[in-house]
């Protein structure tokens, strides 16, 4: 299975800046498609997508985050990065690193797999 690590969460105050990791134990394949995302999870709320990075270079990113965060990869495609600024302590939450391999191909099999998690704090 494919393990993903979050890192690069810590406490921050209002308004400043965190730059979140995500590195992947497997690397992808150039016969497949996939989509790296980050979602996050604040007590008692529902886990929420926060943006998404697609093989052909697409970016999605939810609307409270827009023009704030930034969502990007290495050369290797083997660690996708979320550069956060502008930080609200609604911004709060612990934040996972997605992976998912699309259905293009016999070969490319679907699958979903999770990191661990990293926490954000942002204090007022």
């Amino acid at each position: 299975q494919v393990q993903l690590v979050e890192s690069g969460g810590g406490s921050v105050e209002a308004g400043g800046s965190l730059r979140l990791s995500c590195v992947a134990s497997v690397r992808v394949s150039v016969f497949c498609k996939y989509t790296m995302s980050w979602y996050r999870q604040a007590p008692g709320k529902e886990r929420e997508f926060v943006s998404g990075l697609e093989t052909d270079g697409n970016t999605r990113y939810a609307d409270s985050v827009k023009g704030r965060f930034t969502i990007s990869q290495d050369g290797a495609k083997n660690t996708v990065y979320l550069e956060m600024n502008s930080l609200k302590p609604e911004d709060t939450a612990m934040y996972y690193c997605k992976r998912d391999r699309h259905n293009s191909s016999a070969w490319c099999t679907t699958y979903s797999y999770w990191g661990q998690g990293t926490q954000v704090t942002v204090s007022s």
